[in-house]
């Protein structure tokens, strides 16, 4: 079986700077998911946000989902749970406006030390749309551009956590879905597994990696490589021993940016009729998403076909 590609983002500063790029280039268009090691985000700050992530959950989050559970007899189970997950989480906002101050029971050196990772992520979710852009033949920032909007992008972290669960056959940790962004970050525990992305019809570990970043695509980057690179159905097992530290930031699109196949691409498709994928406003997409999360994306790309929305933009300035 082909290896998880992992990409060593020190190399695209070497002579090595090409095979680094094919490697991306491979893993957006056939897996949907990279990991990058070396990514400029020190092992120090990873370690202060593990340890304070873990912190938390012990003392403000556990004891709420074991009651949770009792409630809901999940415990007993007997059948197969298709309208839950087994995970306990809160959400960070960072762009367009941060609430880290506002969420409640979070210590001021969590607070300070997750606005610190989200500035870090921020830059290295920014520069990898830019080597996306290389890859595609893009102008520089062309990525970037359109996500932006008229307010810049949205930026926000789930923070997860998936606790032991007694039935993991007939409970998941998080139900298959793709994601509705642009490009997810994810920073995962290094010691409990779960996280799967489908692969040519079989589910295949995404594997723990020390310091490591985990990156996927959302649908937004499929429709503007209008369908080169793939949003990819992942999943997470829960897991009979152990609690398994996620922590899932999305570099998405401001909610009013319009979101369409790079015209730039479309001109190197020497097909008839390669337009395959709808014009629409992000904010609206992520509102049918809502409902249908957990259904194939297929349909809600053929939905946003159906209302396609009629917005005359000019050339997407990208300087």
């Amino acid at each position: 079986m082909e290896a998880f590609p992992v990409v060593n983002m020190e190399m695209l500063n070497t002579e090595k700077r090409a095979a680094a790029l094919e490697k991306i280039k491979d893993a957006c268009e056939n897996w949907g998911f990279f990991e990058v090691i070396n990514h400029g985000i020190s092992h120090d700050l990873l370690d202060t946000v593990e340890k304070f992530t873990k912190e938390h959950y012990k003392k403000c989050m556990e004891q709420r989902f074991k009651e949770m559970v009792a409630s809901k007899g999940l415990e007993a189970v007997q059948t197969e749970i298709d309208d839950l997950d087994w995970e306990s989480t809160f959400f960070l906002k960072h762009l367009p406006v941060s609430n880290i101050s506002e969420v409640p029971d979070l210590e001021d050196d969590y607070r300070k030390i997750m606005k610190e990772f989200a500035d870090k992520l921020e830059k290295l979710a920014e520069q990898l749309l830019d080597l996306l852009c290389e890859n595609l033949g893009l102008e520089q920032g062309y990525l970037k551009k359109v996500f932006y909007g008229s307010k810049g992008p949205t930026f926000g972290t789930k923070v997860s956590n998936y606790p032991p669960c007694p039935k993991p056959d007939l409970i998941k940790g998080l139900r298959a879905h793709t994601d509705a962004g642009g490009i997810i970050l994810l920073f995962q525990d290094d010691k409990v597994s779960g996280l799967q992305l489908l692969k040519d019809g079989k589910w295949i570990d995404v594997p723990p990696m020390r310091h490591s970043i985990v990156i996927n695509l959302g649908d937004q980057l499929e429709v503007i490589t209008n369908g080169k690179y793939k949003s990819v159905e992942h999943r997470v097992i829960a897991q009979p021993d152990g609690n398994r530290m996620s922590l899932a930031s999305f570099y998405n699109p401001g909610s009013d940016a319009v979101i369409y196949p790079a015209p730039e691409l479309l001109e190197k498709e020497e097909k008839e009729n390669t337009i395959m994928y709808p014009k629409f406003i992000f904010e609206d997409y992520m509102k049918l998403y809502a409902g249908l999360k957990f259904q194939a994306k297929e349909p809600r790309f053929e939905a946003m076909k159906a209302v396609e929305t009629a917005v005359n933009l000019g050339p997407i300035a990208t300087v």
